[in-house]
């Protein structure tokens, strides 16, 4: 492999439903930032059916180029036609990083494109730079999130790399940006389809993904059970947020997965970050810490989460909570 040969960043738009997912315009972001230190460009690949209209989002926010496949075999995301697709584009056009999303569909279809076209994948990536030699330093969590590892993939083409939502920052939308749109053809191998979606079945949890809210009631130990997350879930009621908690919540049984906030949970950046019994270890500091206003309230007067905190309040959180709740409510009545 002749590594001179590969140039430009490539990012998988990942599209749901016709909708691009955010992930998608965090990463063009993200790749902006990098392709100006090597002078190259940023081209997002868009796979899908009846999408071709959703190019020129990418490009007005950072992408150069978008190259598009429409294919009804493309409507859903199946992990063999989607492969085929993308090691095709990566055959034919020769980018040097590829960026993906670190979503259920991501850490799917990463490692099978990396081992199609023998490449490394760094997955769960928290942080990309580029290094003096030109080459791509990615970052992620190791050993439980108690390090964190940088890795480089000096030798194969393309650098791979998938990148947890909400980590990397979208870039502003500027419509009067322009770029190329080029549709391209899939020779599909349809023999190696083994695999046919027969149903789609949405479960509706009521509930926004944590790394969208803006606003955000998180619980740690010192909320201590069911009973305590259920005073947090009343604060986020009257405030209209969603609940998160640390991973010792998670861990404990006391919250599902999907809502852990942390190096080894889900990086969030909302407006507003409620830290309640929370200490602050620095696995989850790493999953909030660019949140643009945090509120802690901790026993503990030296707990590290207060180093963070904009507003820090020493009390019982049982005590305090309640108290909050019902002073918003009332200042919400009266403006009602």
């Amino acid at each position: 492999m002749d590594i001179n040969e590969y140039k430009d960043i490539y990012v998988f738009a990942e599209q749901r439903d016709g909708i691009i997912q955010n992930v998608a315009f965090e990463l063009l972001g993200k790749a902006n930032e990098l392709a100006a230190q090597l002078n190259e460009k940023v081209i997002a690949i868009l796979l899908g059916h009846n999408i071709s209209d959703k190019a020129n989002d990418l490009i007005v926010s950072g992408a150069d180029k978008v190259i598009c496949v429409d294919d009804e075999r493309l409507a859903n995301y199946l992990t063999e036609p989607y492969t085929q697709a993308i090691t095709q584009i990566i055959n034919e056009k020769k980018p040097s990083i590829l960026l993906i999303g670190a979503t259920t569909i991501g850490r799917d279809l990463g490692p099978r494109v990396s081992s199609r076209n023998t490449t490394g994948l760094t997955a769960d990536c928290t942080k990309l730079a580029i290094s003096p030699e030109n080459q791509l330093m990615m970052t992620r969590p190791a050993f439980g999130g108690n390090l964190m590892a940088t890795i480089l993939c000096a030798d194969n083409r393309p650098q791979m790399s998938t990148v947890r939502p909400g980590v990397m920052r979208k870039a502003k939308k500027d419509p009067a940006r322009t770029g190329e749109i080029e549709n391209m053809t899939i020779n599909f191998d349809e023999s190696k389809f083994r695999v046919r979606l027969i149903k789609k079945v949405k479960e509706n949890r009521g509930k926004i993904d944590i790394t969208e809210a803006r606003v955000l009631v998180s619980g740690g130990r010192g909320v201590g059970n069911k009973e305590g997350f259920r005073k947090l879930q009343n604060l986020a009621d009257v405030i209209g947020a969603e609940v998160s908690s640390s991973r010792a919540m998670v861990d404990a049984g006391v919250m599902p997965q999907d809502r852990q906030v942390g190096q080894t949970g889900k990086t969030v950046r909302p407006d507003l970050y409620f830290a309640l019994g929370i200490s602050g270890a620095i696995q989850h500091l790493a999953g909030m810490e660019e949140s643009e206003l945090i509120i802690a309230v901790n026993k503990d007067k030296y707990a590290p989460i207060f180093q963070v905190a904009d507003l820090g309040i020493v009390g019982d959180v049982h005590k305090i909570v309640p108290m909050l709740s019902e002073k918003l409510k009332q200042m919400r009545n009266k403006e009602e």
